[in-house]
């Protein structure tokens, strides 16, 4: 089959509502910093009752991931589960705006579009409240298996875990993908959502189920259950997969065959807001390894994209990173 895409993002479907807040915000609402949970629609109302001015923008981690691909040249595919509500028909918008392939079908009825309420305090960090929606719907069904055959790698987040049909979609794509020869990835997401899956996602990287890992620092840690960075990457160096590992304004970790490499950050003149950082840094890096780029230029290519996103509010590039890219030596 030819191959159409150089990713198909499996994830949730989200729209973000942004407002900056202060610590005390947290702290009276009970809120722990830098942490995502999941709430109901209940919670979800009253917190954005709270909420002071908010700014809405599509989101979603993988498909944070798909435009980012997108936005640097790349040919990309979303599959998500949105309801045919507004927000529905906002992130449905948005993402097909951004140049990317999202054919799903709405619900026409069920929960509602998902929604996450992030509050940015004044040191950028984010702080995501999830109602996950129409999201809990997303299954099997969902995915079609001739756009996987068609995509050189399906990106998948660690946030599936959470909806239990979602868990099945995604083994469905990993199966399909690996019977056409094609790579699958998977994202950790939130070391809060390691803590709760811990034992299935290193099944994951143990059974072949996954070729390539994305993690932050505080992610791989809790996956191996340890504080001390430097044992969990020596656990991390005894798996079988391509491993990228974030760690802010340190840079990033490249794991693969044993080797270890050492990325820098990009620079950045004001840190702004952390939301999409790891999803913009997975975009860069896929896109390279898509297209056949060196692990290490592959990583400079997410750090790259990752500073354009915490520069501003939002998990969306407001600039076209091909430019970017292009104007830091890259040839895309």
């Amino acid at each position: 089959m030819t191959l159409r895409y150089d990713v198909l993002g499996l994830g949730n479907a989200i729209v973000d509502v942004l407002a900056r807040t202060e610590d005390d915000f947290l702290v009276a609402h009970g809120l722990a910093k830098g942490s995502m949970r999941l709430i109901e629609e209940a919670e979800a109302e009253r917190l954005y009752a709270a909420m002071g001015p908010a700014r809405i923008i599509s989101g979603g981690s993988a498909a944070n991931t798909i435009v980012g691909v997108a936005s640097l040249g790349g040919s990309a595919a979303f599959v998500g589960k949105v309801k045919t509500d507004e927000v529905g028909r906002l992130f449905t918008h948005d993402i097909r705006a951004a140049g990317v392939a999202f054919d799903g079908s709405p619900a026409a009825d069920g929960a509602a579009t998902a929604r996450s309420f992030i509050l940015v305090t004044p040191d950028g960090e984010r702080t995501m409240n999830t109602y996950l929606g129409a999201c809990r719907d997303l299954g099997p069904d969902d995915v079609d298996p001739d756009a996987v055959r068609a995509s050189r790698i399906v990106y998948m987040e660690g946030y599936l875990w959470d909806p239990p049909a979602a868990k099945d979609a995604f083994r469905k794509a990993a199966t399909v993908a690996h019977a056409a020869g094609n790579a699958v990835a998977l994202t950790l997401s939130d070391s809060f959502c390691v803590d709760r899956y811990r034992d299935e996602f290193l099944g994951l990287l143990r059974d072949g189920s996954v070729d390539v890992l994305f993690a932050n620092e505080h992610e791989l840690k809790s996956l191996y259950a340890t504080a001390d960075f430097d044992t969990a990457l020596a656990e991390l160096r005894n798996e079988k997969v391509l491993a990228a590992v974030t760690r802010s304004e340190k840079g990033s970790v490249v794991v693969a065959r044993g080797e270890t490499l050492s990325v820098p950050a990009h620079p950045v003149e004001k840190l702004v807001d952390t939301t999409g950082a790891g999803d913009l840094f997975a975009a860069g890096f896929l896109y390279g390894l898509a297209r056949g780029a060196a692990h290490v230029d592959c990583a400079r290519l997410g750090a790259l994209a990752a500073a354009e996103i915490i520069q501003h509010m939002g998990a969306r590039p407001e600039v076209r990173l091909k430019d970017l890219a292009a104007e830091s030596g890259f040839a895309l």
